[in-house]
């Protein structure tokens, strides 16, 4: 397989190339970037303390993880009006969330937007390693899974901010989601196309228990784990870290998980790159040893200044992971089981995306949160060992 460039350049043919997943994937970005940064106000509106909008919010997870199994199934029976109506129901969904009828309707507004949101990423990573998988002449083949992403983070942290803004305007959760609902319906016509088929959508998720998993998923899964895993521990503690353990001023903790959706964006188109030029494998060793080396600068420190730089250097690595973990699920699997092994190894990613933060929260309990930051670079480390493993079924 040949990584060489092709004669566009490296980002605006691939950007052609995948413009409905783009779409799709830039909606999911400004559904939930702006339903995060709305969540304070709906929060008083629902009249509930920290403990109890966590409960709330597990909903969407649950049902998020419930979608992905039936995704596949679900997809081959849409065909290529997949994309375009899993995006749509992305818009749909997120006005519910801030109509003030209660903790009730608010459960089902996130069993409505986790659904939709499950169901679709399976679908947007499946058409994206379908995509992926063209040979383009000579034994070509496009990285696309990079970009997608970088566009997905990059769409977050805008939707998030232009609700801030609107916050501090006066315009009511409400009307800020319902605004970002009609955007992303907008994103959802750009979403079609003619000929939008995701191979092997038929046949819904493998059964089998996690132990009998083809090697592939499995693996890639694993990778899409730590990832998480790595992600959440700046985006859920360092703050907490800075301001608490390394005596920053109250507030300036925030500079930990800003920094890190901004060299997320940035290190994935910088990924887009390296994949298309050096390939999957090479991205994820060099995403792996970087994390690590932004993990151990973190651990070092003993100033904010020098956590902060550690974790944008965290930043930069683990941006590439979960998407070039995708990438290989699917590029690996047969075409066939291209979509089942697109949930399977999503399924396992989450994992880490849900558990995380509350494994993270007991180590730093038992030893602080160095101990927490420490078991970050052990599992990167073990990263290298699974990306080496994974390898091996690359040839």
């Amino acid at each position: 397989m040949s990584y060489r460039t092709l004669s566009l350049p490296a980002v605006f043919l691939p950007l052609a190339v995948s413009r409905a997943p783009v779409a799709g994937f830039m909606a999911m970005g400004v559904v939930w970037g702006a339903l995060m940064a709305a969540m304070p106000d709906i929060k008083a509106q629902l009249g509930v303390g920290d403990g109890a909008l966590g409960g709330l919010l597990l909903t969407a997870s649950l049902a998020a993880i419930a979608m992905m199994f039936l995704a596949p199934r679900l997809g081959s029976r849409l065909g290529p009006a997949a994309l375009p109506l899993g995006t749509a129901a992305m818009g749909l969904a997120v006005m519910l969330p801030a109509q003030d009828f209660g903790p009730v309707f608010f459960i089902g507004a996130m069993l409505v937007m986790g659904g939709s949101s499950g169901a679709a990423e399976v679908w947007f990573n499946a058409r994206i390693s379908t995509l992926e998988s063209i040979d383009r002449g000579g034994g070509r083949r496009l990285a696309l899974m990079n970009l997608n992403h970088a566009l997905y983070s990059f769409a977050y942290a805008g939707a998030a901010a232009l609700t801030g803004l609107m916050r501090a305007a006066g315009w009511s959760p409400a009307a800020i989601l319902a605004v970002m609902g009609l955007a992303t319906l907008a994103l959802a016509l750009v979403a079609m196309e003619r000929d939008g088929r995701i191979d092997g959508a038929a046949g819904g998720m493998a059964q089998a228990p996690v132990w009998r998993m083809a090697p592939v998923p499995l693996l890639a899964g694993l990778l899409l784990l730590i990832a998480f895993l790595a992600e959440n521990s700046a985006e859920a503690w360092s703050a907490l870290y800075l301001e608490r353990d390394l005596g920053a001023v109250a507030g300036g903790g925030a500079a930990g998980p800003a920094l890190l959706g901004l060299t997320m964006g940035l290190g994935r188109l910088a990924g887009q790159v390296v994949a298309q030029s050096l390939g999957d494998q090479a991205l994820l060793r060099g995403g792996l040893w970087l994390g690590t080396a932004g993990v151990a600068l973190v651990l070092a420190a003993s100033t904010p200044s020098v956590a902060v730089a550690g974790f944008v250097v965290l930043g930069f690595g683990i941006s590439v992971l979960a998407p070039t973990a995708l990438s290989l699920a699917g590029r690996l699997a047969a075409p066939e089981a291209r979509a089942q092994a697109i949930a399977q190894t999503t399924v396992i990613g989450y994992i880490g995306f849900f558990l995380g933060p509350g494994m993270l929260g007991l180590l730093a309990e038992l030893g602080g949160l160095r101990l927490a930051y420490a078991s970050v670079a052990l599992a990167l480390l073990a990263g290298l060992w699974l990306c080496a493993r994974l390898a091996r079924h690359d040839r």
